[in-house]
């Protein structure tokens, strides 16, 4: 089954690291005009079981597609979640 390049319809929860920073996507507020997302960023701190949270942010949803791509481009894996 192929799996499709475009981003889903609905704003979807995700998680990006790099092995030390990571990213998780969450929605926040979704209708038909306006669809927002929180990013919220971490750190992996050596000998913590739990991030230090650093950055809270919303970002509309294409801001949040173009993050998420920016991301993935300069190395960025998907990876399940931290917290």
């Amino acid at each position: 089954m192929a799996t499709s390049k475009r981003p889903p319809l609905s704003p979807q929860e995700g998680w990006l690291s790099d092995g030390r920073q990571v990213l998780h996507f969450r929605p926040v507020r979704y209708d038909r005009w306006s669809q927002r997302l929180e990013v919220v960023s971490g750190e992996l701190l050596p000998g913590e079981l739990i991030p230090l949270l650093k950055h809270r942010r919303e970002y509309s949803r294409e801001e949040a597609i173009r993050l998420w791509g920016e991301k993935r481009k300069a190395g960025w894996a998907a990876c399940g979640p931290q917290w």
